[in-house]
């Protein structure tokens, strides 16, 4: 089915050889896998979803319905490609997609046999009776008939990077608007980046070739490239989806870089973040079919999408095109068929009238022009055979019949307004063209209330030459000037195209076709949805179109709509007698088409699928035998076994020792926001739920932080450095999260507020000296005094320590002693060396996390993620005196204030200690008599952290129990695991030093 004469795109000297279900087959450099099975006469490529009728190819680009499949390449498969985007490489493998046994041969079509009994919905009825079958019977066959391709069996061993740029304008579209939009922008000053999905440039125009600036269209955008490729202040990216635009310039785009080579060895895909002032759209528009019999046939097609075969490709679909239309372009076609040698017998025109320019020229050619008819049905199963040709006005009575091959269907253009719609801008009716376009006057607002999103070209709704060149080129002056560049930017270019008659809205063909023809009229070609769906729908209530399209699965398949919406929304509106503006618009969500989740991912896979965070002294702990443990994104020391230790006996020995002689800790983890400005003070009075303001300088305050619901998220201490200067610790799985958290209350309700908050968590390494020798190992080290006096409690200070740059702050999560250090990263692996060399004679130890924790459950000290799980607040945890009563508001404050939560029933905090010495299983639930109102059994608390004290011989535990701290003393069974119950009695959570004699001295 090749041309001989036709073929822009392909190198006919390189031919390429691939294979489709096993067959080999041959096509040329520069084919989409598309145009080459097409010249090989596979026209069959697919099955739909639900009925699994033979589908072929209906468009030529992104909108593609039908011709999904599977491409394999060596030991990797990846499903759901569509052939009209991938590029015909040396050694494809592609293979066609749900059926079974074969494309040919597939018993799933039983159900198009069946189809009166699977209308639209069919499955919220029947699903639902008997109950007993949906576990054994429905939910298996659901699950065995979901998806389409079969998912991958191997890891895709490509490589997918992201780069982020930022740019004055961006636009979306390499078409001619899209052209003409960046050579306007670039001409003011502007820094542009254009980005077109395609290999090829200039868009629909290289195909039907008007006029622009007195040359043809090639020429002008061969011209407009060299002029673009010469300016640095442009970049030219073709391959590269515009995906999704989002709020505040922020867009995505994905580019193929290697997917239509052979061989290569750099990354497959990059996804560019882009940070633009101005976004453009000028995405162009997309053909829409026509509802008529067995519109789903292999070997119906767009108009549009059969003319790019022809021309790009030199490709045939049929010997004998007929055309169906409602509009002048599809003229084009038929041109350009009879002028490649094919035979076209007739154009079937619904207008009454068919008089304009293109309608002429193909009367000139001795094309058969017929107004006022339709097609009543098309013939054959597999391909086309033939038509039936009615009045348009009429039942489908047929009038003649006419033997073909090949069916082209043109029922006007939609904008593609996907982009546009992205972040908010709204659409209007366009009556005239029977489109929504964008309303200019509801674009996508930016932050400042002024739209930062214009649509040009088509994609604006001009769909001739002259006006959407001139629409592009206006569109990206604009953007330039709204952005202060105001070069001048020359002349607009003039376009210049024929003349076309106005189209004729044609939503159903013909007009009073009978229930049996519009039960073949296929809307969504993939989900199967007919035009009896829609009108069902209607008669059963789903009036919202977003409810319509979830009842039938309309425009709910991979293209997402694209061709089927329209078509859809007017046989709704009709169904419910009202106009399409009434009925609307389903949502445009991103991406436009589907991404690899690869190239969302990016590097973030493997070993890289997360940032490993060592601390500066990473290597010393490695070294010495740390046994680690993941604290978010950080790998910290969970003990340090020595020789055959266990873990569990090093645990107990740090315990022990640092209650005895000297522990250190690594808390370089531990976050540390600095917050400063004028407004500091107030605004960490609205984070905390006690007063930071009134912090004197050099001292310390243990603070809370809640959600705005009244939830604990976080806590730690903060220290005031000077006057309109705080030090904030975070816990270490919080400092990213509550520097975000910050972040957005300062940019979304404070934004006025002069507050600056930086995060120098890894600036910093920190160690914490713990133990009745800590003071001991300072003054060895020398430089600072650290006495008592000097340095009391929940202060703080600064200087030289042993010849190191330090802050030492007095505070303790042990309940001994303590001091930690903070020193710059630099000189953290140094300082620890230090520290270790003169504690040697005072016996000091590192100690890891686990012993951390055991040290201040011992206090009665809360862990956030222990202790919190996002249901408890402050008063649960009998941290009463760290909320303020001074202050008039803070986060969480009106919702602490709700009655639920100041129920005196909650679960509180206690301690809990078991009869026997033993230890309790962690998150052990506290089971009571009597069931809740769901059956299940009630329960009066849980095990929050439980331990093997050393210190004191025996278990602990914490625990949220229902009114706690009033019920001390009293006995209640936990459970265990294995079975059965353990009793524990509430206690007071302090176990050790409950007076705070040690952390004083």
């Amino acid at each position: 089915m090749r041309l001989t004469n036709h073929g822009r795109l392909i190198a006919k000297n390189r031919p390429v050889h691939f294979t489709f279900n096993g067959k080999r087959m041959r096509g040329y450099r520069g084919d989409t896998l598309a145009s080459a099975l097409l010249a090989n006469d596979q026209i069959l490529l697919g099955r739909s979803f639900k009925y699994h009728r033979p589908r072929g190819l209906v468009a030529s680009g992104a909108e593609e319905p039908n011709a999904l499949v599977e491409l394999g390449r060596g030991d990797r498969q990846e499903p759901n490609h569509r052939v009209t985007q991938v590029e015909l490489t040396d050694g494809l493998v592609a293979r066609s997609q749900n059926h079974w046994p074969s494309l040919e041969f597939d018993v799933g079509v039983i159900n198009s046999k069946l189809s009166r009994f699977l209308p639209a919905g069919f499955y919220y009825k029947t699903f639902i009776q008997p109950r007993a079958f949906w576990k054994h019977v429905y939910e298996p066959i659901i699950r065995k008939s979901a998806g389409l391709g079969a998912a991958p069996e191997t890891a895709d061993d490509h490589s997918y990077e992201h780069f982020n740029i930022t740019v004055d304008v961006l636009v979306i579209g390499g078409g001619i608007s899209g052209l003409a939009a960046t050579l306007a922008a670039a001409r003011a000053g502007a820094r542009v980046l254009l980005v077109e999905q395609t290999a090829a440039w200039g868009g629909r125009a290289t195909v039907d070739q008007p006029r622009i600036d007195g040359q043809d269209a090639q020429d002008w955008i061969d011209d407009t490239l060299a002029a673009l490729a010469t300016m640095p202040n442009v970049t030219l990216r073709n391959r590269t989806q515009g995906a999704g635009v989002y709020d505040h310039g922020y867009a995505l785009c994905n580019e193929q870089l290697t997917d239509h080579l052979t061989q290569s060895d750099g990354p497959r895909q990059r996804l560019w973040r882009v940070r633009a002032g101005q976004i453009i759209t000028a995405t162009g528009a997309i053909e829409r079919p026509l509802s008529f019999a067995y519109n789903d046939v292999p070997g119906v097609l767009m108009a549009s999408a059969l003319r790019d075969y022809v021309v790009n490709y030199g490709v045939a679909v049929g010997e004998r095109t007929v055309l169906v239309t409602n509009n002048d372009d599809a003229y084009r076609t038929a041109i350009a068929l009879v002028d490649a040698g094919l035979s076209v017998p007739v154009v079937l025109d619904a207008r009454a009238v068919a008089g304009g320019e293109l309608v002429e020229r193909a009367r000139a050619r001795g094309i058969r022009v017929e107004t006022g008819k339709a097609v009543a049905a098309v013939q054959g199963g597999k391909r086309v055979t033939g038509v039936r040709i009615c009045d348009q006005a009429g039942d489908g009575t047929v009038t003649e019949e006419i033997a073909c091959d090949c069916v082209a269907m043109s029922g006007g253009w939609s904008p593609v307004v996907h982009l546009w719609s992205h972040c908010g801008g709204k659409l209007i009716w366009d009556d005239t063209q029977a489109m929504f376009r964008p309303d200019p006057n509801r674009p996508p607002l930016g932050a400042d209330g002024a739209g930062f999103v214009r649509a040009a070209g088509t994609a604006n709704g001009h769909l001739y030459t002259a006006e959407s060149v001139a629409d592009g080129f206006a569109a990206g002056k604009q953007a330039a000037r709204a952005l202060g560049f105001d070069k001048k930017v020359g002349a607009v270019p003039q376009g210049d195209c024929a003349v076309e008659d106005p189209m004729e809205p044609v939503w159903l063909m013909p007009a009073n076709a009978s229930y049996d023809k519009r039960a073949k009229m296929w809307l969504d070609y993939q989900n199967d949805v007919k035009v009896t769906d829609v009108q069902l729908a209607a008669q059963e209530g789903f009036e919202s179109v977003e409810h319509a399209k979830r009842y039938t699965t309309l425009g709910m398949a991979t293209d997402q709509g694209k061709l089927s919406n329209i078509n859809g929304l007017a046989t709704l509106a009709t169904s419910l007698d009202k106009a399409i503006p009434e009925v609307g618009t389903t949502t445009f969500r991103p991406p436009y088409t589907p991404l690899p989740l690869a190239a969302i991912t990016g590097v973030a896979r493997d070993h890289l699928f997360q940032p490993v965070r060592k601390t500066p002294i990473y290597d010393w702990h490695d070294d010495n035998g740390a046994d680690f443990e993941p604290v978010g994104q950080w790998r910290r020391p969970y003990a340090y076994p020595r020789g055959s230790e266990t873990v569990h006996d090093a645990v107990m020995r740090e315990v022990t020792n640092t209650r005895e002689n000297v522990g250190l800790l690594d808390a370089s983890t531990l976050g540390k926001l600095v917050v400063k400005g004028p407004d500091a003070g107030k605004f960490l009075d609205m984070m905390y739920t006690n007063m930071m303001s009134n912090l004197a300088v050099g001292k310390c305050r243990y603070g809370l932080m809640c959600s705005e619901n009244g939830f604990l998220i976080d806590d730690g201490v903060v220290a005031r450095i000077d006057d309109d200067t705080w030090l904030c610790h975070t816990t270490t799985g919080g400092a990213d999260r509550i520097h975000a958290h910050m972040e957005d209350w300062l940019q979304c309700e404070w934004w006025d507020w002069q507050v600056y908050v930086a995060n120098v968590t890894e600036q910093y390494a920190q160690f914490a000296v713990v133990g009745p020798k800590a003071r001991r190992l300072l003054q060895t080290i020398g430089g600072m005094t650290l006495t008592k006096e000097a340095l009391p409690f929940m202060q703080w200070t600064e200087g030289k320590l042993g010849g190191f740059d330090a802050r030492v702050f007095r505070i303790s999560f042990s309940g001994e002693l303590s001091y930690e250090v903070a020193v710059p990263a630099s000189q953290g692996p140094a300082f620890w060396g230090a520290l270790l060399a003169a504690g040697e004679p005072l016996g000091v130890m590192p100690y890891g996390t686990e012993a951390l924790h055991i040290m201040r459950a011992e206090k009665g000290f809360i862990m956030i993620g222990d202790e919190t799980d996002g249901t408890v607040i402050p008063q649960d945890l009998n941290l009463h005196w760290a909320i303020s009563k001074k202050k008039t508001d803070f986060l969480g404050k009106r919702g602490q204030l709700r009655d639920h939560m100041q129920d005196p029933d909650r679960w509180k905090l206690v301690g809990l200690e078991t009869l026997d010495g033993s230890v309790l299983a962690d998150g052990a639930y506290a089971p009571e008599d009597g069931t809740n109102a769901n059956g299940q059994r009630r329960v009066q608390g849980r095990v929050t952290s439980t331990y093997h004290s050393p210190t004191l011989g025996r278990g602990i535990a914490m625990g949220l129990v229902r009114n706690g701290p009033n019920r001390m003393g009293e006995v209640i069974a936990f459970t265990k695991e294995g079975g059965g119950t353990q009793d524990a009695r509430i206690v007071d959570p302090v176990f050790y030093d409950k007076d705070g004699e040690k952390q004083n001295v």
